[in-house]
């Protein structure tokens, strides 16, 4: 749990980052350095020996879809949404990770929906301005296929690792790097022709900062709190970052907002939060 609420926060400042550090460079470059600088990170780290191919295949596979292809779409929106938005359009992600988790244990979870769309619901209280322009339209939906791709990553990685105990997240985790490394870098050579864009000092510090702790160490930290909590913590806590981002981009970063609606929606997530937890201790109990 903790692991979640600390990369909320870490994650919070990075929307800013990207949008007032990282202008003009080519999102699938910015990608692309990101995910090689997260899997040299966790290289020195892998341990293959008793890991199947299948396995090994299977984990790529996932960070290919959670990381590969999650970044090129969330990065691309950057084009068409101001920071904040990027933030708030991510407030479906709890309802993705509740019924992906339902579909594959097949059941359903009617506390998990309700807490899920609650924090859709508070997160959507900030939401606002710009809903007719084209562009608008574009950044959404490019904001919601990197919300699935993340979601239907972190409940794989959480239902594989389920049956590996004896395996330590840290040993196997550059190979979600890896995959993601494969999709983005691919990307990247096409749209830049193979060539590495200028930058200056501020964009190598910037990339820096995203690729080894946003990226590298906060992913491994959440998909290790991922397997540590239930479904309706994990699923409210994907849009903890949402009024955390808000607050960050107007009191950094001088983007407008409207205060009154952060803090009532940021209210009603938290909300969520505490719900989910209160009936599942007292069902425990």
């Amino acid at each position: 749990m903790i692991y979640l609420i600390v990369v909320s926060f870490v994650w919070a400042f990075s929307f800013g980052l990207i949008k007032t550090q990282l202008a003009g460079l080519d999102s699938n470059f910015i990608s692309s350095c990101r995910m090689l600088l997260s899997f040299a990170l966790f290289l020195p780290l892998l341990r293959l020996r008793n890991i199947t191919l299948k396995l090994a295949l299977f984990l790529t596979a996932i960070g290919m879809i959670q990381y590969g292809l999650m970044y090129m779409t969330y990065i691309s929106s950057y084009q068409f949404l101001k920071a904040y938005q990027v933030a708030l359009f991510t407030i479906f992600t709890p309802l993705y990770v509740t019924l992906i988790s339902d579909l594959l244990q097949r059941r359903f979870t009617a506390l998990f929906l309700i807490t899920a769309l609650l924090a859709i619901a508070g997160t959507a209280v900030i939401v606002f301005r710009d809903i007719h322009q084209v562009d608008f339209r574009a950044g959404f939906l490019l904001v919601q296929a990197s919300n699935v791709c993340f979601a239907l990553g972190q409940i794989l990685y959480r239902h594989v690792m389920a049956e590996k105990q004896e395996v330590q997240d840290y040993h196997i985790f550059g190979l979600l790097y890896l995959g993601a490394v494969l999709v983005t870098t691919f990307s990247a050579g096409i749209s830049t022709h193979w060539t590495i864009p200028p930058m200056n000092s501020k964009q190598v510090l910037t990339l820096l900062y995203l690729g080894v702790l946003a990226s590298g160490v906060c992913f491994f930290l959440w998909n290790l709190g991922a397997r540590k909590t239930n479904t309706g913590f994990l699923a409210v806590a994907n849009n903890l970052k949402v009024p955390l981002a808000v607050a960050c981009s107007m009191i950094f970063f001088h983007e407008k907002g409207n205060l009154s609606r952060l803090l009532i929606g940021g209210g009603i997530v938290l909300t969520a939060l505490v719900i989910n937890e209160l009936v599942l201790s007292r069902k425990a109990a």
